[in-house]
């Protein structure tokens, strides 16, 4: 994952209404109407927030084979697993700090029990 996908990443999941949207297309794709009801937001809000997840790249839209004037959004795997690799990264120099915290504590506590 490159910084700026990242960036727009987390720039699109730092908005409430966003998150909720991506939570709720994980059960599944909708339609633009159907989350706006959901969520009681305005169409045009709606469609603001899924421009927003489309140019992260965290939802796509496809319209009905039907129907093309309806669109349909459905959540994309590959922005959710860089991210998972980030955050597993992040979470790895955490795990690495403890662990050095803990056996810098454990020197620490041996020295004071050696002196009593």
């Amino acid at each position: 994952m490159t910084p700026l996908d990242l960036d727009s990443t987390l720039a699109a999941l730092a908005e409430p209404t966003r998150r909720r949207v991506v939570d709720y297309l994980r059960r599944g794709p909708r339609r633009a109407g159907e989350l706006a009801d959901h969520f009681r937001v305005s169409a045009p809000a709606m469609s603001r927030h899924l421009r927003v997840l489309r140019k992260s790249g965290l939802v796509e839209e496809r319209g009905l084979d039907e129907d093309a004037r309806v669109r349909v959004y459905r959540l994309r795997a590959e922005p959710f697993h860089e991210l998972e690799v980030w955050l597993e990264q992040i979470a790895s120099f955490w795990q690495t700090q403890l662990i050095a915290f803990k056996a810098h504590a454990e020197k620490h506590a041996a020295k004071r029990a050696r002196r009593k």
